[in-house]
């Protein structure tokens, strides 16, 4: 049975809260065994509060060994591996102590603040034989999986043409603080950035024009453009002030020699060139899921992380931050070493 700590239980905490009770009751051979979090005292009121929206307010937590220190959770558990769901800047700090003590470490995105943190994130597993993976969710959710697969395959031929884009309403919090986060370019961007590198591979060179609509947020809408010999046209965009009731979107619509996907963020409509287009089917468990689920096989037993490797993450971060000095050049092409 692999022994489970939980670090941080904001928005994307209780995601994966509710994804280890799902897997306890299916069967699979974890357990959830403590919570750490500084609001500590709030959960155990059942309270729970984050930056965006979710299904459920209130959690039972009373099964649970809740924590308002890291060290004392460590020192009171024997636990396997550490999922941490805090905040970025805290990341690589918290992860390379947690590898170099033999735990393996699930670290949400993105990786680091910077992209050294997250090198030092990459050597630190390395040295210590400890399993590190970095939660680019997309690269597991079936929507995306599918166009990988569609791209590697070449059944419709090279890609000619791709956008990405994803919004939402502003963040709050230490997300508003662009030292602390990065701003949307690094929190929410970021997925559509390692998206690209994931299926095209690096860049040459990017293309970004940003703008700053909240004050010390950073760059809070973006769009990129990511230059490829071959020709292929390739954009993807990011905004959190889109308010009111806009909620969130993801999705993508890359075209093809011979055919296009649209992906609106729950169907994927796939349109051959010379046939009816149909609805791709796809697997209803959320990326966030199968991340998990992969993390914990690959653990339980003890297989290479292949699919979303450290170093990979690391280098989706070293395009975000030449994207961030292509914006601070008014979209100036900056190369990637």
């Amino acid at each position: 049975m692999l022994n489970i700590g939980l670090v941080g239980f904001g928005f994307m905490g209780r995601m994966h809260f509710d994804n280890y009770a799902r897997l306890r009751e299916e069967g699979y051979p974890v357990v959830l065994k403590a919570i750490c979090d500084l609001r500590i005292a709030e959960l155990k009121d059942g309270k729970a509060d984050g930056n965006m929206s979710t299904a459920r307010e209130v959690y039972d937590l009373t099964a649970y060994r809740l924590y308002e220190e890291l060290e004392t959770m460590l020192a009171e558990n024997e636990l396997d591996a550490i999922d941490l769901c805090v905040p970025t800047y805290l990341h690589a700090e918290m992860a390379c102590s947690l590898l170099e003590r033999g735990y393996h470490v699930f670290c949400e995105k993105p990786m680091g603040r910077t992209s050294a943190e997250a090198r030092r994130m990459a050597e630190t597993a390395e040295r210590s034989g400890r399993k590190l993976m970095i939660g680019q969710c997309l690269r597991f959710w079936p929507g995306y999986e599918y166009l990988k697969e569609t791209v590697e395959s070449g059944r419709f031929g090279q890609v000619t043409e791709g956008y990405f884009y994803r919004g939402s309403g502003a963040p709050k919090d230490w997300f508003l603080d662009e030292k602390l986060s990065g701003g949307s370019i690094l929190d929410m961007h970021i997925h559509d950035t390692d998206m690209i590198s994931y299926l095209f591979g690096r860049p040459e060179k990017v293309s970004t024009l940003g703008r700053n609509v909240l004050p010390g947020s950073g760059y809070d809408l973006c769009s990129t453009h990511y230059y490829y010999e071959d020709g292929k046209v390739i954009n993807a965009q990011v905004d959190w002030t889109l308010e009111g009731d806009f909620g969130f979107y993801m999705g993508y619509r890359v075209n093809f020699e011979q055919g296009n996907l649209v992906f609106d963020g729950a169907q994927l409509q796939v349109n051959p060139n010379h046939r009816p287009g149909y609805t791709a089917e796809l697997s209803p468990d959320a990326g966030y899921y199968r991340e998990l689920v992969y993390f914990l096989d690959a653990v339980i037993h003890d297989k290479p992380i292949v699919v979303c490797t450290p170093e990979s993450a690391a280098e989706s971060l070293e395009i975000v931050e030449a994207e961030v000095r292509s914006a601070d050049a008014q979209g100036e092409w900056v190369a990637l070493k």
